[in-house]
């Protein structure tokens, strides 16, 4: 069962998808609708009149209430945020109101992926190895059609691993980890479409960011995110999915945390709290197809030996709230 790869031509195009292929460039801004603000020290275009010009991670609940009447916020109701340096003034944790992603999991070799991480990094955490010589990664398409810094899309690839200070049982672990929607990471590569997530994720969160274009194409029947390659503006890899059609609307809640290096080279750790409000997954891997050209991230994909897929999640809405890092030393005094 394992992946079906395709090679990606340059000049590739969608005309041959079935079904009527609607295209949402997330997060694109023309010069007419951009201002530029300073963000620790970085010029970034953002919005203009957007949450973020407006209210720089901190708009009132009211405010968006007005704006999208159609968006449950019962549960940001229930969170409170607070003022944090983060290289810049912001506000943490950061809401993210109406999302959606798609998750594909599949086994990786673990050698490559030790390689991979920083020696101090895998001196508190190490890849799961599910068994000999495979641990697993997880790459997730992410969009986030409305936060509070306003919308971008977003490409995670991320090593799963043990929490810091505790002990490692491999596959144990793992369905430990899933039992508890309790998640714990190394992210590898986190590519966006705007530069404000780019700065705010560089420097605030201290985590892997370069801009690029992320196109996301819908048919009826599947989800496709078009990653291209920043250096050359070619397509660099399709990642499609399957709409899956038995979804639960049984809120399902999720703490997805990692563990990294901050720009004082001190291990860091951070996390996110979600509710999934509709959502599916499955084993089959014809819900899957990845579609790596000679680009740098496919190349750096092709280069973990992905085998076979575990786990395919569609989760057309969710919600976060992603809360500012802190050193793993203070992390794991509170523990």
């Amino acid at each position: 069962m394992n992946i079906r790869t395709f090679a990606v031509v340059a000049g590739m195009a969608f005309g041959s998808i079935s079904g009527a292929a609607v295209a949402d460039n997330v997060g694109a801004l023309s010069a007419e609708q951009s201002t530029m603000i300073d963000l620790g020290g970085h010029e970034v275009p953002v919005l203009k009149g957007g949450l973020y010009d407006r209210y720089r991670s901190n708009p009132p609940l009211s405010v968006v209430e007005q704006e999208r009447p159609d968006i449950d916020l019962s549960w940001f109701k229930t969170l409170s945020k607070s003022k944090a340096d983060m290289g810049f003034e912001s506000w943490s944790p950061n809401f993210y109101y109406q999302n959606s992603r798609t998750t594909a999991v599949f086994t990786a070799d673990i050698n490559k992926l030790r390689e991979l991480m920083p020696a101090e990094v895998l001196e508190q955490v190490q890849p799961l190895q599910i068994w000999p010589g495979r641990g697993v990664v997880a790459l997730t398409a992410y969009t986030y059609f409305y936060c509070d810094n306003d919308s971008y899309n977003e490409i995670a690839l991320s090593v799963i691993t043990n929490k810091p200070g505790h002990s490692s049982f491999g596959p144990l672990t793992l369905a430990g980890q899933s039992m508890n929607h309790d998640f714990w990471g190394y992210v590898l590569k986190l590519p966006v479409n705007t530069e404000l997530a780019r700065v705010r994720g560089v420097v605030g969160y201290n985590l892997p960011k370069w801009k690029t274009d992320i196109n996301l194409r819908e048919t009826n029947d599947s989800v496709i995110y078009e990653v291209m390659d920043a250096d050359t503006g070619k397509v660099d890899f399709v990642f499609e999915t399957e709409k899956l059609t038995d979804l639960s609307s049984e809120p399902q809640y999720a703490r997805n945390s990692y563990t990294n290096l901050n720009h004082q080279g001190e291990l860091s750790t951070g996390y996110a709290d979600s509710v999934q409000t509709s959502y599916a997954s499955t084993s089959d891997s014809d819900a899957v197809k990845l579609q790596l050209s000679d680009g740098s991230f496919s190349r750096y994909i092709k280069a973990l030996d992905l085998g076979k897929m575990m786990k395919y999640e569609y989760v057309p809405e969710f919600q976060v709230a992603l809360y500012a890092p802190q050193t793993l030393k203070s992390y794991l005094a509170s523990e």
